[in-house]
């Protein structure tokens, strides 16, 4: 029987339960010796039992109200008054007058607090000076706190909190230590999810703490006690870290023996509560027969609710006395929320879901909305604070019963709508539910027993694929692998259970087949995800607003499994729609208006900038009107946003400060501390226009458009109808007409990428710091067995410093490999890989269609590109090391798309943010320098690489080069005079966590695409002039920028004080150096690969180009190959930020160019390119004898040079030059040597004659 038709025949207003003349009707239900047996026995004395059916008068309903009344009479005196030992109000909360302003937000229950400064501290309203007591902490963040107890004379402030002053005490598990005044080693450290218990023994004035419930020893003794001498509960926190007490307002966790919470339990009213919820258990396991005139005893589990008049006015009866109970957090959690639990964990999912099912029923049948919303609200409240902080055990059997009597209450369709409209978005974080927390002590966890065996990889999973070959894996080694593989799959099977049924609370809040008598439930979550996504776009200046990246990371892979099984469930019962391997968001979307993306960056610009400026396409393509009504309005938004003070509109997201004395306001905040009191979460919905027609319309006629609050739309309003297209609105002739999926869906899938891009991908990236720090100890292990091998037996000090390395090493990589099998099987698995896999596909493919709509292209928000360029960067850095992406389905195909966008797109006049442009050229970059990625550059359509090269070769004034140049660089590594180093062979191998740089891969040189840059710059007139010019024109700047630093350091290293270099000058020093070396290679490649250029002087700007060209590589040259000037010595000084800065890399550059110009081709051109090179000032030759180590001939009267010096040679670098390049270079210098010497006498005859002649002419 549902809850609605129950409600129509019984509702609890139209019992008169007093009324004389229903009272006879009623009594001859049932036979009366029955009912008053029955009723005996649902209402009997927990103290006395059923009295004898001869002792006792007949019970019936004329008398059962006084019956219950004497059954719940309770001896309360005890609670009344004010308790010995204790001072203050009698509910405890956090003192608000305490003067915090500013350094703290305290939540609206006055429990919860988050700390808003550097070190703020806030007490409670109460305080003890005799007894023992206790209260609990919920620790929500793990970093810097002090909790404990302080006096009333405590004096903090933003460097001093409790624990730093005379007379308080506190605990720090960040630090693992106790304080007061001063500090030492206590208990154990802390995690996010633990709750710290914190317990004061004014009799023996003893102080302690547990954690998790586990005692952590006794911290102080010898506690100040006597007169003026009372113990405030106090904390101190540090910016960001937030905490909930519990001091006595709902149920200890861990409550201990002999200690009292500070507040009183309700005690009158919890006995009152576990009597009436013991008669309604009897109730569900007793059934009357009235034919055989009986009770009959059954399993709750069996019990339904028939209509049976006897039992509903029974029902009536109990629920008159426990409805405003159970309105009440400590009843909630103490009774009902251990029935339900009690039910959850006996029967079977399928049974505990059923029973579950008719108590909601039950509730909503005998309680009044107002009272059954307000038990709904504190039993989700209690189910999440059990979730969230709950040990975790082996086998993860205490979430998965919190989980499913989660999924239970939300089976029940009338509670669901009301927690979804009210309670789960709006009052806590329901996110919670889909986050599985790490554990910090994996002892505790019980992976020790899940995981016996522990294993390390011998090196670097990230160093690359092509590095050094791995070490034979010995036999032991294999075994221990295997073993600690099988453990691994064994927490994973545990961990997919907790995962299913996060996926299966997903689904029931995206079912949208429940809409009878309102909304369905997908629209209403629909509306609320939306204004979670736009609280964390729009607030992530503010860190407490945002919801935490480790839930959003669980949240989003639970999303994108509830999301592909409707979607996938659609299509089975709709053959046109799509699957959802080809899953994209349709581009009518980002321009239509129908889906809110508040102040989020478009491609194109601001969304009412691009309104304004595409009205016309939007009226061509999209048979989209946009009202000038609403164009004026959305100019005068602008410009009030604009007039807005910058501090002002920095705030506007973020609640009010509490100010002393008044109570905080109510803020739209991730308080993490999950407490009651967020009614105002959500900022207001951003003031974006959202457009759906008027009436109905031909196909022909224009749409003409209006403003729609997101909170008013309806199902027709997304899903659309026969005559409205719903969020498809404006669908481009581009797009196909056949439907996706459902509209809503659609929706559902534009939020998972948003929510990817708002913080998952920094999220993923966070967590690879495990894999990192087991690989730098597994390192580290192997270099102390190492040095124990090679330790002489003699040195038995040695021996046991290093045997206790050893030991610390190897207990720390246990605990760290089980903590990675965690982090795997929770972050890094298989599964995990394909939902982001599927991210990207989906992106891509949306991009791709949002492209074939021309101008309208500007309206995606730039998110889609960064989550395209992000998650493949996920892929490859972050899972790839686990799992291998070639296995994944379609990844070549995959990995030609996204070079095709990148090609396409980095330099896109429709994208105009210089964030995601600069985002764009490095992913480029990045792709170009992997072998994989490089080749899916060259898959692309010929017509779409010839394009990206001339964006390329673009002039490099007026737009950023650096990343371009570089792009070019990467072409040509490889084939250079001398570059074909992966690393400067000055500096030190790579480093293992190193190897996966882009600017440390092995060179991988594309003859594909330097053919296309040779065609270009032969056939387009302006292009290589241009090119070229700007070229010269950088290497002109970066080169001159370079020496004037380097004089600056030069100068400030030779002062005689003492002094320091800024480092940020020295990086921008090396930047400059890099720059410098990087032009020089461009034009290396353009002269290999177009000589013409410069030598062919029948073109107009040859000649031209290659006196620039001589120009700067003698200045560079001269710069660089005099000994002992600036360059060599500030070489020497090896200043760190100044490590790329050698000889090597610009002399070997250098001497590429001019082996091209002097040592190939035709003579003739060789003569030219040596006549230009001869006839500019600044040609030395002693530089091109620099290059091979030939010293310079001394001038008369010159000391010699000192015979250790070690001078700069090409020949040095067998390895890196090979021995052709060397013949090359002394061709050169024989060839420049003679040249030289001609020169030289031609210009010797020629003064001769001009000298004569003169002479003549005298």
């Amino acid at each position: 029987m549902t809850s609605k038709g129950a409600a129509m025949s019984f509702s609890r207003k139209s019992y008169r339960l007093t009324s004389d003349a229903e009272k006879s009707r009623v009594t001859g239900i049932v036979q009366e010796k029955l009912l008053s047996d029955y009723l005996y026995r649902i209402f009997s004395s927990p103290d006395h039992g059923t009295p004898a059916a001869t002792s006792r008068k007949p019970l019936n309903f004329h008398n059962l109200p006084e019956h219950v009344d004497q059954l719940l009479q309770v001896d309360d005196e005890e609670s009344q008054g004010q308790v010995e030992g204790r001072l203050g109000p009698s509910t405890v909360v956090l003192d608000h007058t305490g003067g915090f302003e500013g350094l703290l937000l305290v939540d609206d229950d006055l429990l919860g607090v988050i700390g808003h400064s550097n070190f703020g501290t806030i007490r409670s309203s109460t305080c003890v000076y005799k007894g023992k007591w206790v209260y609990e902490v919920l620790i929500s963040s793990q970093g810097l706190m002090q909790i404990g107890w302080c006096t009333i004379n405590c004096r903090f402030n933003q460097e001093e909190g409790v624990g730093d002053t005379h007379n308080s005490y506190a605990y720090d598990g960040n630090r693992v230590r106790k304080w007061n005044v001063t500090t030492t080693n206590y208990g154990k450290a802390w995690a996010a999810g633990d709750i710290v218990s914190c317990l004061i023994d004014l009799d023996d004035g003893t102080l302690s703490f547990c954690l998790n419930g586990v005692s952590l020893g006794t911290a102080f003794e010898n506690l100040s006690r006597g007169l003026g001498m009372a113990y405030f509960p106090a904390i101190s926190l540090s910016f960001k870290e937030s905490v909930a007490f519990n001091f006595g307002s709902r149920p200890l966790r861990y409550p201990v023996a002999g200690f009292r919470p500070l507040q009183d339990p309700p005690f009158a009213d919890l006995v009152r509560a576990q009597r009436l919820l013991g008669c309604f258990q009897t109730v569900l396991s007793v059934e009357l027969d009235p034919v055989e005139g009986r009770l009959v005893e059954k399993e709750s589990s069996e019990w339904q609710l028939h209509g049976q008049p006897t039992v509903l006015l029974t029902l009536a009866h109990i629920f008159h006395h426990f409805a405003p109970l159970l309105r009440k957090v400590y009843l909630v959690e103490a009774v009902l929320m251990s029935f339900l639990l009690g039910i959850v964990e006996k029967g079977t999912p399928e049974q505990a879901q059923s029973v579950v099912h008719q108590i909601l029923d039950l509730l909503w049948l005998f309680m009044e909305d107002y009272e059954v919303q307000d038990c709904l609200k504190q039993l989700m409240m209690s189910l999440l604070r059990l979730y969230r902080f709950s040990p975790i055990v082996p086998d993860l059997g205490l979430q998965i019963h919190y989980l499913r009597l989660t999924m239970a209450v939300l089976r029940h369709e009338k509670s669901r709508k009301f927690l979804l409209s009210n309670v789960l978005f709006d009052m806590l974080r329901s996110v919670v539910f889909f986050y599985i927390k790490s554990p910090l002590r994996v002892e505790e966890a019980g992976l020790k027993e899940l995981i016996p065996t522990t294993w390390w990889p011998h090196r670097s999973s990230r160093e690359g694929r092509d590095g050094q070959e791995a070490k034979e894996e010995t036999t032991e080694e294999r075994q221990r692998r295997r073993a600690y593989e099988r453990g691994c799959q064994r927490l994973k099977k545990r961990i997919e259970v907790v995962e299913e049924l996060q996926v299966q609370i997903l689904k029931l809040l995206l079912d949208n087949k429940d809409d009878n008598g309102g909304e369905a439930s997908r629209y209403i979550f629909l509306t609320k995800f939306r204004k979670f996504l736009q609280e964390n776009a729009s607030g992530r200046g503010n860190t407490p607003v945002l919801c935490p990246p480790e839930y959003m990371v669980c949240f989003l892979h639970r999303l994108v499994s509830a999301l592909r099984f409707y979607w996938d469930e659609y299509k089975a019962s709709n053959p046109r729609a799509s699957f959802s391997d080809e899953a994209y968001i349709p581009p009518q979307i980002f321009y239509n208006g129908k889906v809110d993306y508040f102040d989020l960056q478009r491609l194109g610009g601001l969304l009412s900038h691009l309104r304004k400026t595409l009205k016309d396409d939007l009226a061509s393509k999209a048979n989209i009107v946009i009202d000038p009504l609403e164009l004026q309005a959305a100019t005068m938004d602008d410009l009030d946003e604009d007039e807005e003070p910058a501090p002002t509109a920095a705030q506007r997201p973020v609640q009010a400060l509490a100010i002393g004395g008044a109570l905080p306001l109510p803020r739209p905040g991730w308080l993490s501390s999950p407490t009651l009191g967020r009614a105002n979460r959500f900022l207001s919905t951003a003031a974006v226009s959202l457009m759906t027609p008027r009436r109905l319309l031909s196909t022909m006629e224009k749409v003409k458009v209006r403003s729609l609050n997101v909170e008013q739309r309806t199902r027709e309003d997304i899903e659309g109808s026969h005559w409205n297209e719903g969020l498809l609105l404006g669908r481009p002739p581009e797009e196909p007409e056949r439907p996706l999926t459902e509209n809503s869906l659609l929706e559902v899938l534009d939020g998972t990428v948003m929510m990817y891009s708002l913080s998952v991908h920094q999220q993923l990236g966070k967590m690879v710091g495990v894999s990192d720090d087991v690989n730098e100890y597994a390192m580290a292990l192997r270099d102390t067995e190492d040095k124990l091998r090679r330790c002489p037996k003699r040195r038995k000090d040695i021996l046991a410093e290093l045997t206790k390395s050893q030991k610390v090493f190897s207990e720390k990589l246990d605990h760290l490999s089980r903590r990675l099998a965690w982090v795997h099987a929770t972050v890094y698995s298989q599964e995990k890989m394909l939902d982001i896999y599927w991210l990207l596909r989906v992106c891509l493919q949306t991009i791709e269609h949002g492209d074939r709509t021309g101008s309208l292209f500007a309206f995606m928000p730039e998110f889609y590109l960064s989550v395209a360029i992000n998650s493949y960067s996920a892929l490859k850095n972050y899972f790839g090391p686990v799992h291998s992406m070639e296995e994944l389905p379609g990844y070549e195909e995959t990995l030609t798309r996204l070079a095709a966008i990148l090609a396409k797109h980095f330099a896109d006049p429709r994208i105009v943010g210089t964030d995601i442009r600069d985002s764009l050229m490095q992913a480029l970059a990045s792709y170009v320098c992997y072998p994989h990625s490089l080749r899916a550059v060259e898959r692309i359509p010929e017509e779409q690489r010839i394009a990206m090269v001339r964006n390329l070769l673009a002039p490099y004034e007026q737009r950023p080069w650096a990343q371009t140049n570089w792009i070019l660089v990467r072409l040509w590594r490889g084939c250079g005079f001398g570059y074909r180093y992966t690393r400067l062979p000055h500096l030190l191998k790579t480093k293992p966590e190193d190897a996966n740089l882009p600017s440390l891969q092995k060179p991988c040189p594309s003859t594909l695409l330097q053919q296309h840059m040779a065609d270009l710059l032969r056939q387009g007139s302006d292009v290589a002039p241009s090119f070229l010019n700007s070229v010269l024109n950088q290497l002109n700047w970066a080169f001159s920028e370079f020496i004037g630093m380097i004089q600056e350091i030069q100068q400030a290293a030779e002062r005689l004080e003492r002094n320091f270099v800024d480092s940020r000058q020295l990086k921008v020093c090396a930047t400059c150096f890099d720059l410098s070396v990087s032009l020089l290679r461009v034009l290396e490649m353009t002269i290999t690969l177009v000589p013409e250029i410069f030598l062919d002087w029948s073109r107009p700007t040859s000649e031209m180009l290659l006196r620039r060209l001589a120009q700067l590589l003698n200045q560079v040259l001269n710069r660089v190959t005099a000994e002992r000037n600036l360059f060599d010595r500030v070489v020497t000084l090896r200043l760190p930020g100044l490590e790329s800065v050698d000889h090597y890399p610009i002399l070997v550059a250098v001497t590429g160019i001019l082996v091209r110009l002097l040592a190939h081709g035709p003579s003739s051109e060789t003569e030219q390119a040596t006549s230009v090179l001869l006839a500019d000032p600044c040609f030395q030759l002693r530089s091109i004898r620099y290059l091979l180590g030939q010293p310079e001939p001394l001038a008369p009267g010159s000391a010699l040079p000192a015979p250790d010096r070690k001078r700069f040679s090409l020949q040095s670098y067998a390895d890196y030059i090979s021995a052709e390049e060397l013949a090359q270079v002394e061709r050169m210098l024989a060839h420049l040597t003679a040249a030289s010497a001609q020169a030289a006498a031609a210009s010797l005859v020629s003064g001769h004659k001009r000298g004569t002649c003169h002479v003549n002419n005298l």
